[in-house]
């Protein structure tokens, strides 16, 4: 089996109409699934024995988001080819002599004749998993069509029937997360998603996975519109222990982390800082919001004042912490309180994320906090800016990241910016480019003094405890969460709802379940404007 381009053509179309519009396009969506949901979709269906390897095309980040940018993508003639790959790798484990008595639900007739009730049983019930609706007869019929005819040229059904399968891995029904409208009959003239566009909202946002069977079938039965069914999915999800899952792939989003598998430090000054130490500094601010966030059910705002962090032997040595664990795994650690760590931002993390190969960045800091935490955008440097004060660490007038960007910034064109990153990532300069503490640099006492919107603060903590209380930290995660259910951006008329939902994370005390249910039960996260494919799409792609 060979596809072309044409094969996604649809998909892309809707989603080249969605980009066309712009922020202010507010009708169905049609999103790209992710690496990850693509691998947890094929583990759902098929177990976990089934290996989805290969490297898809790169996600695009939009408004802060990935989950946002996954309705702006396209795929190459590359891209499709690598999922040709994998699909094929992936119906060949499946119909193997290992698994095919697990995975499929019947055996033919004849192992080198076509087997028509048997193909159609096997991709009905897959069918349904992968395309997270019912297959529509046509769509049956064309798989068992094309299971029969590979199965008389290779003479054998189970080659056939890793042939229709592969056909499904590469339809966009099942790559992208196509939505459909219908009229809301509780609004007339008003359009809402349909049921299974509406359960597949549901499982990504709070499980990063397709709908699973209990979730189709309240959706088949019309129970998910109902606002009792819908309520009553909305808590059976939020209590499995699938919604870590769902939580790790938010703040994973939210906070860059796929930047990470990017990320190296000059290894002559930093000679300790490996691949592993960047996957575990992932893995340790996960464990630290999971822990805070859902086993204790805590207030979100002491993930950047919380002290109580999961460490390994080689985190250990990056932190300056002797780190007993005989098997070199996790082992819970909590600083004391005088101790300069605290929350998740002076983790290595966001630390070492946010710095240069070979120094720290005040600006880069400081404008990941305003921007992945308080929802503030920062201006990108003009082109023609120069840096050569801020990079030279050698300078003798400047040997402080401090004195090197007062220099600096007393260009005209910097001054604006500087003011509202430099301020809050001078306060982190006690931490070097690998997030090891420090006290000097270059010789020179560090002053990690501060300020976040009017209120000063002496070092690191004093900055985290401003973030705590700042206003705009839970604002800003319910703007973007509420983005991240979505799919898309969020528009100024929809203030209104995400005004509600602050009122409300605030009187359950700011914690983040409570958050994630009363978004998920909101008719806000399921309407939708009426589709206007046709009028919406640019001349050249309409003709």
């Amino acid at each position: 089996m060979r596809i072309s381009v044409s094969v996604l053509s649809a998909a892309l179309l809707a989603a080249s109409v969605a980009a066309a519009a712009g922020d202010a396009y507010r009708g169905p969506l049609t999103l790209r699934l992710s690496t990850a949901q693509y691998r947890q979709i094929i583990g759902d269906v098929f177990g976990p024995t089934i290996k989805a390897g290969g490297r898809f095309e790169p996600d695009i980040r939009y408004k802060g988001l990935l989950q946002v940018g996954a309705g702006r993508v396209s795929v190459t003639a590359s891209g499709i080819e690598q999922y040709d790959a994998s699909a094929r790798k992936i119906a060949e484990q499946v119909v193997s002599k290992e698994n095919r008595d697990t995975l499929i639900p019947c055996k033919p007739q004849s192992a080198d004749a076509p087997d028509d009730a048997c193909a159609r049983a096997f991709f009905a019930a897959t069918g349904r998993l992968l395309y997270r609706r019912p297959l529509q007869a046509d769509e049956l019929d064309r798989r068992v069509a094309i299971a029969a005819a590979s199965t008389k040229t290779m003479k054998d059904f189970y080659t056939g029937l890793a042939t229709g399968l592969s056909t499904m891995l590469v339809a966009p029904n099942f790559l992208f997360r196509q939505e459909n409208a219908e009229p809301d009959p509780a609004h007339p003239g008003q359009y809402r998603l349909d049921v299974y566009s509406k359960a597949a909202k549901l499982s990504f946002f709070l499980w990063n996975a397709g709908p699973d069977a209990k979730l189709l079938a309240a959706a088949e039965s019309g129970e998910l519109n109902t606002p009792k069914g819908l309520a009553k999915q909305v808590d059976r999800l939020l209590a499995s222990p699938r919604l870590e899952a769902g939580v790790r792939a938010y703040f994973s989003d939210m906070f860059g982390f796929n930047e990470l598998a990017y990320l190296g430090k000059d290894a002559a000054l930093y000679p300790n800082f490996t691949v592993q130490v960047t996957a575990d500094a992932q893995e340790q601010t996960l464990r630290t919001l999971i822990d805070l966030l859902l086993n204790q059910k805590g207030d979100y705002r002491d993930l950047f004042t919380v002290r109580k962090t999961f460490l390994t032997p080689i985190l250990g040595s990056v932190y300056g912490v002797p780190v007993v664990a005989p098997d070199g795994g996790w082992t819970p650690y909590t600083y004391p309180e005088n101790d300069p760590h605290s929350g998740v931002t002076m983790q290595v993390s966001f630390l070492a994320l946010h710095s240069h190969p070979g120094r720290t960045s005040p600006t880069l800091r400081g404008k990941a906090l305003r921007e992945m935490v308080l929802c503030q955008r920062v201006p990108d440097p003009p082109g023609n800016v120069n840096f050569t004060v801020v990079q030279d660490t050698a300078n003798p007038l400047y040997k402080t990241a401090r004195e090197r960007l007062n220099a600096h910034a007393t260009e005209a064109m910097c001054t604006g910016c500087h003011k509202i990153t430099d301020p809050m990532g001078l306060a982190m300069e006690n931490f070097d480019t690998a997030g090891s503490f420090r006290q000097h640099e270059n010789g020179v006492a560090i002053d990690a003094r501060g300020e976040l919107d009017g209120v000063k603060f002496s070092d690191g903590p004093g900055l985290n405890r401003a973030l705590h209380d700042s206003p705009r930290t839970p604002a800003c995660l319910v703007e973007r969460l509420t983005a991240y259910a979505k799919g898309r951006a969020l528009v100024p008329d929809e203030s209104t709802v995400t005004k509600g939902f602050e009122l409300d994370f605030a009187a359950a005390k700011y914690r983040l379940p409570d958050l994630m249910r009363k978004i998920a039960t909101s008719d806000a996260l399921y309407a939708v404007t009426p589709p206007q494919v046709a009028n919406a799409l640019p001349t050249e792609i309409a003709k």
